[in-house]
């Protein structure tokens, strides 16, 4: 392979002559030119020597490099093949059919390079997309030739269409170099209104305006070589993308060489010179290093402008290289999809070739100051994208801080005219933006508050941030409360307006507010609460001490309000507690402050000068007056009152000795039975240290087994068999001795201890009834265990039920639970899911107490109840109180008609004995029978008993 080229038209006649008769080889003959008549003269001349090479020449307004007008380049191929076809222009506007028949006529599977001359330029980047790759090694260069161009092919001149040439041979091989020189400078315009390859408006304006601002009317005179000079830049998937611009509408819309669309962001660009001037560099010393004389070298018009003086420095020392201008090079390979270059290098090789290698002249440096200025464009562009960067990131920020503020924000100018408002002003105050902007703002502050805002103003004129609040009426008359600070706006120095920020506290005051009553004042009742009730206390006691006055203290709790709470509702609950509290206020003393403690329990304070017998006669008021029936809902409802009475300075001189001292009276009164004023006196005090003492003497026996069982027979009235045992709890101290029951189970229901003591009794009672039946061979033999309604109450009463009855291997139907109508009562709905499980596994419920509670025959049928006791009271006078004995005959008999056996407590003799068997009475128990037995002698008794 050897390479030929000359740059004159004098200089081809010269080697011609030379030689004529050395080259016979395949030869690729190239030229371009200005002048259309030296390229034909030139081509004609080649024709005549060489008629079978294949030629192509150009001719028109090409930007040619150095000082030349004609350039001829000539390839000689030893062991390769040269094809070439013309392309007619008509089928350009089908890049498919156009790439198909490129691909039939010169492609081959061994073709390494293919070249594409066209003056249709636009069809030029879809007919290369069409174009296929024969091998991974093949590369297609393509240039877009300017408008007006001719073109010359073997067989005569082409006004319009193009060429294609392959060069095709196992022994080929090429190397090219296209690089993407274009570098972008400026800022990034956002396209806003585009169509297919139209610009039509950057940043909302027209896009020639742009152009003609930055690049000026002469870059336009020149389009389309000035467009690819100074292109567009899109980034798209992570890449720059070339938009060469085409022209200018009238319309002031650009067209671009490229799809754009709207949204996209685009930058003007330049050709970098140090980047071509050693991407030039690179390409040459690739060529030397092979074992060819020159280089094909196909250049954009973007290297004809500023870089021209480098571009012809390339060209005079590449001396063996061909130089061919174009409006556009375009490249393809198997590494890049279609792109558009700055130029092409292409060096073709053949492996039988040899030749000496080597630069005509050195590559010359590039002029100074080309360099500095593409140093200085470089830098001031990243510099202008950075300050851009930070400018829009300043912009955003304060953008999102007024637009996006839920404050109102706005400015004022030195005369106080509003000039702007966010969002949030306009939908807070309900003004809109254009009714107010350049008003004056004290127009919409209440005229009282103009003189202050006015001096806040003026004070932040001078440099001093003012925070104040004010009320502002919006538009439809609501007044809002804010918080407001005053800012000055400072540009240069000078002071040119005011920033005014108002933050809306309206629902934060009034949460403030509600917040403050809520700590001091009861929400349901709206009295004092404990923590302010005790200040009032504070101070009245202060204030007496000081006049040296009496006065009194009172507590009142509610007696069984939680009845109320339970059957009709927390809700209806606190509406009647609402009428109670009413009811109070009606009868209080002058200057008495009544306060709610807690729940149900409420606190009084006396004024100054109460006499012991004014405030005792103002608490049975109080009785009287809560005890009067309420109706809620249609309903009745009864409620009473406990009232616990301490007088200053007698019964306390401080206010926790008094509360102390009136919280033991109210305990008093209630244990009373309620319905009842109580005032303190010591003996209570003593009384609340005994329930102390006895307090911990009860854990200490619970701990050292001082408990123990006692076992009354209940036996059939009729045979006197016995029925079963009743289980008593016992407590004999070691200095107390005995404890009663009724003193020390109502103390360990308050202290939680009765949880412990009624699984113990539990556990105890039915191993010790298992072991009788064992002992005596009755497995009916049934125990009688008596609940507590604290204990009953519990989560997990059934459970400890389940475990007794597990570990004892006792039958459930042997376990009967003794449980009073009022503990039945007290959570009907809980008691009634405990009592249905209790009777599910087989364990008998006995109403304890029976005819003692006011609501016993209403709610009877509805517990799963299986024996009646009925209450002693009942029993002392059965046989001569004829009311006492039709009493019991009318409970057996309602007994024997809902099916459940009576039981009679209390039976102390043997007249009582003698009419319950008349009465058709099942069981009895009392000491005429056995009195309670301790559990070794319960089986002697049972022995003498089954005798």
């Amino acid at each position: 392979m050897r390479w030929f080229c000359c740059r004159r038209a004098e200089e081809l006649d010269r080697w011609i002559r030379e030689h004529s008769s050395s080259l016979d080889e395949t030869l690729f003959v190239q030229v371009a030119g200005n002048d259309e008549e030296a390229v034909r003269h030139a081509m004609a001349a080649v024709a005549r020597r060489w008629p079978r090479a294949h030629m192509m020449g150009m001719a028109g307004p090409l930007p040619m490099a150095g000082e030349t007008n004609l350039a001829v380049g000539i390839t000689s191929m030893m062991s390769s093949t040269v094809s070439s076809l013309v392309l007619p222009a008509d089928e350009f506007d089908c890049p498919d059919g156009m790439a198909a028949l490129i691909a039939e006529a010169v492609i081959h599977h061994d073709t390494t390079l293919l070249l594409l001359f066209t003056n249709h330029r636009s069809a030029l980047p879809s007919l290369l997309r069409h174009l296929p790759l024969a091998n991974k090694r093949m590369a297609i260069v393509g240039c877009a030739l300017p408008e007006g161009s001719v073109l010359f092919s073997s067989d005569g001149r082409l006004k319009r269409g193009g060429i294609a040439v392959s060069f095709s041979g196992t022994a080929l091989r090429s190397h090219c170099v296209a690089p993407f020189l274009w570098e972008p400078i400026g800022l990034a315009f956002s396209i806003t209104k585009s169509r297919d390859q139209q610009i039509d408006e950057l940043n909302g304006q027209k896009a020639s305006l742009y152009l003609e601002r930055y690049l000026g009317k002469e870059f336009i005179e020149r389009l389309p070589l000035s467009g690819v000079e100074f292109p567009f830049l899109v980034e798209r998937s992570g890449r720059d993308v070339c938009l060469p611009i085409v022209a200018v509408n009238r319309d002031g819309s650009v067209v671009v060489r490229g799809h754009v669309h709207n949204g996209e962001k685009v930058r003007f660009a330049y050709v970098h010179a140090p980047s071509f001037y050693w991407s030039v560099r690179d390409a040459a010393m690739q060529t030397v290093k092979q074992p060819a004389r020159g280089m094909l070298l196909y250049y954009s018009a973007a290297l004809s402008g500023y870089t021209r003086p480098l571009l012809d420095g390339v060209a005079a020392a590449l001396g063996q290289a061909a130089l061919f201008p174009a409006v556009e090079v375009l490249m393809k390979d198997a590494y890049t999809a279609v792109r558009p270059a700055a130029f092409a290098a292409v060096s073709l090789t053949e492996t039988a070739a040899s030749a000496e290698n080597g630069l005509s002249l050195p590559l010359p440096a590039p002029p100074e100051g080309i360099m500095t200025l593409a140093r200085l464009m470089s830098t001031s562009s990243r510099d202008m994208e950075r300050l851009h960067v930070r400018l829009q990131m300043s912009e955003q920020r304060y953008k999102s801080l007024f637009e996006h503020n839920t404050d109102i924000v706005y400015s004022m100018d030195l005369h106080g005219r509003l000039t702007s408002v966010n969002p949030a002003f306009e939908q807070v105050l309900g003004y809109k933006k254009e009714e107010i902007l350049y008003t004056n703002s004290l127009k919409y502050i209440h005229p009282n508050d103009i003189p202050r805002v006015t001096r806040y103003f003026y004070r932040a004129l001078r440099g001093n941030v003012q925070t104040y609040h004010l009320e502002l009426p919006t538009k439809s008359g609501e007044r809002l409360l804010f918080q407001m600070k005053n800012i000055p706006i400072i540009v240069d120095g000078k002071k040119v307006g005011i920033y005014g920020i108002g933050h809306n506290i309206t629902e934060q005051k009034k949460a403030e507010k509600r917040i403050a009553y809520l700590a001091y004042y009861d929400p349901d009742t709206n009295l004092p609460n404990r923590t302010k009730w005790m200040e009032l206390l504070s101070e009245h006691l202060e204030k007496a001490k000081r006049k040296r006055r009496k006065t009194a203290v009172a507590l009142i709790d509610l007696d069984r309000f939680k009845w109320i709470n339970d059957s009709v509702g927390h809700y209806a609950g606190d509406d009647i507690l609402r009428q109670l509290v009413e009811r109070i206020r009606r009868v209080l003393p002058l200057g008495a402050e009544l306060g709610r403690f807690h729940g149900d329990k409420f606190c009084l304070l006396f004024p100054l000068k109460t006499e012991v017998e004014a405030a005792t006669e103002a608490a049975l008021r109080i009785v009287r007056e809560v005890a009067r029936p309420i109706v809620y809902d249609g309903k009745e409802f009864f409620v009473t009152a406990s009232v616990g009475l301490a007088m200053f300075p007698d019964d306390g001189e401080d206010e926790h000795a008094l509360l102390r001292h009136a919280d033991m009276a109210v305990n008093m009164a209630k244990k009373g039975g309620g319905n009842r004023v109580e005032r303190y006196c010591a003996r209570m005090n003593e009384e609340a240290m005994h329930r102390l003492e006895m307090g911990g003497h009860l854990r200490k026996a619970i701990e050292e087994n001082e408990l123990f069982l006692c076992y009354q027979p209940i036996v059939d009235v009729h045979t006197r068999a016995v029925r079963a045992m009743e289980a008593l709890i016992r407590w004999r101290h070691p200095t107390l001795g005995l404890v009663r029951p009724d003193e020390f189970i109502p103390l360990a229901e308050e202290t939680g201890l009765i949880h412990e003591i009624g699984r113990w009794v539990l556990k105890t009672a039915c191993k010790q009834t298992k072991r009788w039946q064992e002992m005596t061979g009755d497995d009916q033999l049934a125990i009688f265990v008596n609940v507590s309604p604290v204990q009953f109450q519990h989560e997990r009463f059934v459970d400890d039920v389940k475990q007794a009855l597990r570990q004892s291997r006792l039958s459930p139907s042997c376990l009967h639970l003794e449980l009073t109508e009022h503990s039945m009562l007290r959570h009907l709905s809980s008691t009634l899911r405990a009592m249905d499980e209790l009777r599910k596994i087989g364990v008998g419920i006995a109403v304890d107490d029976f005819g003692s509670g006011y609501s016993s025959f209403h709610y009877l049928k509805r517990l799963p109840a299986t024996i009646l006791k009925i209450d002693r009271a009942f029993i002392e006078q059965l046989h001569a109180n004829a009311s006492d004995e039709a009493i019991v005959k009318a409970m057996i008999t309602m007994g024997q008609g809902l099916g459940l056996e009576t039981i009679a407590e209390g039976v102390e003799t043997p007249e009582q004995l003698n009419r319950l068997r008349d009465l058709q009475c099942t069981y009895a128990q009392g000491y005429v029978i056995c009195p309670p037995l301790l559990a070794e002698e319960v089986m002697r008794y049972v022995t003498e008993k089954q005798k």
